[in-house]
C-alpha cells in the first residue's frame, strides 16, 4: 500500500458531476449517490466493511452516465443488528420514493442484500452477489473480542479492518484499488467501523429466498479475496441455478480494479432480468442528480460531522443553494471534450475511460522547461570550456606586456 494517496482523475471528475446526498431518517444518517433516469428501477450498490458509497463511482460513471441505468450507491449507516438494518434500509427506500430495486452487494454488502431479500421479497427484483457469504459464524469465531467492539478505539478498529486487505505485490490496477479503499477507510468514524464489524460477527444466516435463482448472479474473482473459499462455495451451493460470472483477477475490489468486466456483467444481468436502460433520458437528467429524497450535496471531508447528525438534526446538512453540475451527455453523441479536469481531458472510447494530457497545458510547460534546461546546459558547457583558454591567453598577454616594458 502506498503511503501517499492521490485521487484518480476519473474520481475527481465523478465528484464534480455527481452530487453527494445526505438524508437523516430517524436517528440514522444515510449518505449516498443517486444518478440516472428516475423512471428506471434502480440498481443499489452495497459496499463491504471497508467500503463507502464512493467505491462504486466507476459503476455510476459507466452504467448511469453512458448506458442509461439508474445507480444508487449507499453507505451502510450505524446500525447494530440485522433487524435494525432491514428496517432502516426499508425506511431509506421509502424516503427516496423507491419501491422495487435490484441489489449489487460485495462482501458484507452482499450478505445484507440477501437478508433484505429474505425479509422483504416483494421489493427485491434481482441480486448480484460478489465475494460474499451466507452466515457469520466463522467471522464471530475469528473475532473473540467481538463483544467489546463498540468500546474499541478507532485506530485499533481501522488496523483490524486493514489487516483483512491483502498487502504485498499486486498488479497495478489491483494496487490502485487497494489504495483507494484504504483512503476510504480513513474517512470512517469509530462508530461506523464498530457497527460494520458488529454486523459481520452478529449471529445470523440467510434462509432460502423466495427469489428465483434465475434472478441471481454470483460474480467472484479467481485469484484471492478476504472471504474464504469455503464460504463462497456454500453460496454457490445455495443458489445452484444462479448465473456464474468469474473474473480471472481482481482481488477484493474488482469493481475498482476490473471495472470494465464488472460493468459488463452488471449490464448482462440487468438485461437478463428484463431491465432496460434509457440512454435517451441521460441528457435530460436534472442538476440534482435525480436524488429521490430531500438530499443535499456534501464533500467527503464533512464525514466527521455525521455523528452530530445521527441525532436527527437536519440543519447540519449543507445548504441547498450550492449548485451541482449538470449531468454529462451520452458518449454516443460526442465525447466530453468541453468538460475538463484542470490539465486533462476524459474521452470515452469503447466504454473505457482514458485520461489524456492536454498538449496546450502540460505538454507545453514540459517543452518550455526542457528547452530552458537545454539552453542552460549549453551556456554552462561553453563557459567551462572557454574559461581556461581565456585565462591562459590573459596570462600570456600580461607576461609579454611586462617583458616589453623591461626592454623599453
Amino acid at each position: 500500500m502506498k503511503s501517499v494517496f492521490s485521487a484518480p482523475g476519473d474520481y475527481i471528475y465523478f465528484k464534480s458531476q455527481v452530487p453527494l446526498h445526505r438524508i437523516p431518517i430517524g436517528t440514522k444518517q444515510w449518505r449516498y449517490y443517486d444518478f440516472g433516469p428516475k423512471v428506471v428501477t434502480p440498481l443499489i450498490c452495497l459496499p463491504g466493511t471497508a467500503g463507502t458509497a464512493d467505491v462504486y463511482y466507476k459503476q455510476i460513471m459507466c452504467l448511469s452516465m453512458k448506458v442509461g441505468y439508474r445507480v444508487i450507491s449507499v453507505d451502510i449507516p450505524c446500525v447494530w443488528n440485522h433487524q435494525e438494518w432491514i428496517q432502516s434500509f426499508e425506511k431509506f427506500l421509502d424516503a427516496i420514493d423507491v419501491h422495487h430495486i435490484h441489489l449489487y452487494g460485495t462482501s458484507l454488502g452482499g450478505f445484507l442484500a440477501q437478508l433484505f431479500a429474505q425479509h422483504r421479497p416483494r421489493r427485491v427484483k434481482s441480486l448480484i452477489l460478489s465475494n460474499t457469504f451466507l452466515e457469520t459464524r466463522s467471522f464471530a469465531a475469528a473475532m473473540p473480542w467481538a463483544p467489546f467492539v463498540s468500546w474499541t478505539p478507532s485506530f485499533l478498529l481501522k488496523r483490524y479492518v486493514l489487516t483483512g486487505i491483502r498487502d504485498g505485490p499486486h498488479e497495478p490496477f489491483i494496487a490502485d484499488s487497494v489504495d483507494f479503499v484504504v483512503s476510504q477507510v480513513e474517512t470512517l468514524s469509530r462508530d461506523e467501523l464498530a457497527s460494520r464489524l458488529t454486523l459481520t460477527v452478529d449471529s445470523a444466516s440467510v434462509k432460502p429466498l423466495l427469489l428465483s435463482d434465475s434472478f441471481i448472479t454470483i460474480m467472484d474473482t479467481n485469484d484471492y479475496s478476504a472471504i474464504p473459499q469455503q464460504l463462497k462455495d456454500q453460496l454457490s451451493e445455495r443458489y445452484p441455478g444462479a448465473r456464474r460470472a468469474y473474473l480471472k483477477t481482481g482481488g477484493d475490489f474488482p469493481f475498482l480494479s476490473r471495472p470494465d468486466e464488472v460493468n459488463l456483467h452488471l449490464q448482462l444481468h440487468l438485461r437478463r432480468v428484463g431491465l432496460e436502460a434509457q440512454p435517451e433520458l441521460v441528457q435530460s437528467i436534472p442538476k440534482d442528480g435525480t436524488g429521490g429524497g430531500p438530499s443535499k450535496e456534501n464533500d467527503k471531508e464533512d464525514r466527521d460531522d455525521e455523528q452530530k447528525d445521527n441525532g436527527g438534526n437536519p440543519e447540519s446538512n449543507s445548504d441547498e443553494s450550492q449548485p451541482s453540475p449538470s449531468a454529462p451527455e451520452s458518449s454516443e453523441s460526442h465525447g466530453l471534450d468541453e468538460q475538463l479536469l484542470s490539465n486533462a481531458e476524459i474521452h470515452y472510447i469503447d466504454q473505457k475511460d482514458s485520461i489524456i494530457l492536454k498538449p496546450s497545458a502540460m505538454s507545453m510547460n514540459q517543452h518550455s522547461a526542457a528547452a530552458g534546461i537545454l539552453l542552460q546546459s549549453t551556456w554552462e558547457f561553453f563557459i567551462f570550456s572557454l574559461l581556461p583558454l581565456y585565462v591562459d591567453s590573459l596570462y600570456i598577454y600580461s607576461n609579454n606586456a611586462w617583458k616589453l616594458r623591461q626592454l623599453v
